[in-house]
C-alpha cells in the first residue's frame, strides 16, 4: 500500500484502502462485505427492506470479519428494531441514506460505530455534519440505484469539491459512476478521502445479485440506463418524490417508463407478473440497478480482485499526472 492511499477517511475507519462497499439492498450481503474488508476496504451490508432475521444471517455470513451496515433512513423509521439488531452485532460503521437521520444519529455514534451519511447536495452535507457524521458520502446523479432526481441532483464532479469544502475537516467519500481506479484517483484529486462503490461490486462473485443480473451488468453500456420510478411502482414501494432510481433499460422499462399513471392503473396484474419475473431472475422484467460506470465493467470478478485493481489503477493514474 502506497502512502498516497492514507487519507482522513482510511484513518477514521481504520482501513487501508479508501474504498467502501455501497450497501446495496439485497445485493451487498455478509460474504461480499467481508470480502471487501479483507481486501483492505470497508464492506457494508445492504439491508434494503429486509427483516431482522436477514440482518442476523448476513452478519453470520461475514463471520469474524469486521463489517458495517447501511439502511434506507426513511424506511428504517418504520421498522427501528432493525437498528437494534444491527447494533447488537457491533458493526464498524452504520450508513444512513435518504431521509431524516436525526432520530438515529446519536444512538449510532454512542454505540461506537462510525456514522456514515450519504447526501446528494451541499445543503444535505451540512445537515449531516451538524448531526455528527464521521464520513459524508457525496452521491452524484451518475449513481446506480436510488438518488436525487436529475431535476434536483448534481453530477459528481462539481458536487464532491463543494461538499469537501462545505464539511471540512469531515472526510468525504465520492459515489456515483466510479467503477475503476481512474475514478478513485479523480475523487482523491478532488479532495475526497475515498470512494463508495456499488455497481462494480454488484458484479462481484460474492454478491447476492442474481447471476443473470451480474451478466447483464458486464455486458451493458451506460447508454442503456434510465432514471425512473416504475420499478418502485411495480413493487408497491412508495419512495419519496425527490428520489428516482437508475437502472438498466429492459422490456419492462420500455413498456412503462413515462407511463407511470398507466402502470399504477394496471398494478393488480403487473405487480404479480413483476414479482414472478424477479423471482425467476428474468432481467427483461426485473430491476437491475446500475450506474453510469457500466462501460468500465466487462466481467464478474472476486471482490478482492476488484479492490486490488482499483488501487493499482488509481496509483498508475496518479503517477501519470505527476
Amino acid at each position: 500500500m502506497t502512502r498516497r492511499f492514507r487519507t482522513a477517511m482510511t484513518e477514521r475507519l481504520g482501513i487501508e484502502a479508501p474504498v467502501i462497499l455501497a450497501p446495496m439492498g439485497g445485493v451487498a450481503g455478509g460474504a461480499l462485505a467481508a470480502a471487501v474488508t479483507r481486501a483492505g476496504g470497508l464492506g457494508l451490508i445492504g439491508v434494503g427492506y429486509a427483516k431482522e432475521d436477514w440482518i442476523e444471517q448476513q452478519f453470520d455470513a461475514a463471520g469474524n470479519t469486521p463489517v458495517g451496515i447501511g439502511f434506507i433512513t426513511w424506511d428504517l423509521a418504520r421498522a427501528p428494531a432493525r437498528l437494534d439488531v444491527a447494533l447488537s452485532r457491533k458493526p464498524r460503521a452504520v450508513m444512513l441514506s435518504f431521509g431524516d437521520a436525526s432520530p438515529f444519529a446519536d444512538r449510532i455514534k454512542k454505540s461506537g460505530a462510525a456514522l456514515i451519511m450519504q447526501v446528494q447536495s451541499l445543503a444535505g452535507a451540512k445537515q449531516a455534519a451538524a448531526l455528527g457524521a464521521d464520513i459524508v458520502v457525496a452521491q452524484g446523479i451518475e449513481a446506480g440505484g436510488h438518488g436525487a432526481d436529475p431535476g434536483d441532483g448534481r453530477s459528481l464532479l462539481p458536487l464532491v469539491p463543494a461538499v469537501v469544502d462545505g464539511v471540512r475537516p469531515i472526510p468525504v467519500a465520492a459515489a456515483g459512476g466510479i467503477a475503476d481506479g481512474r475514478g478513485l484517483a479523480a475523487a482523491l484529486v478532488l479532495g475526497a478521502g475515498g470512494v463508495l462503490v456499488g455497481t462494480r461490486f454488484y458484479a462481484a462473485t460474492e454478491s447476492l445479485g442474481h447471476a443473470n443480473a451480474k451478466r447483464r451488468i458486464a455486458e451493458a453500456s451506460a447508454d442503456a440506463t434510465v432514471r425512473t420510478r416504475i420499478f418502485d411502482t411495480a413493487r408497491a414501494i412508495d419512495w419519496p418524490d425527490e428520489y428516482t432510481g437508475r437502472a438498466l433499460v429492459n422490456d419492462f422499462a420500455r413498456q412503462w417508463h413515462g407511463r407511470e399513471p398507466a402502470l399504477q392503473s394496471a398494478i393488480e396484474t403487473e405487480k404479480p407478473r413483476y414479482l414472478a419475473a424477479a423471482a425467476a431472475g428474468d432481467t427483461d422484467t426485473m430491476v437491475v440497478w446500475a450506474g453510469q460506470g457500466l462501460d468500465l465493467i466487462q466481467e464478474v470478478l472476486p471482490a478482492g480482485e476488484i479492490v486490488s485493481r482499483l488501487l493499482t489503477e488509481a496509483d498508475r493514474a496518479l503517477s501519470g499526472v505527476g
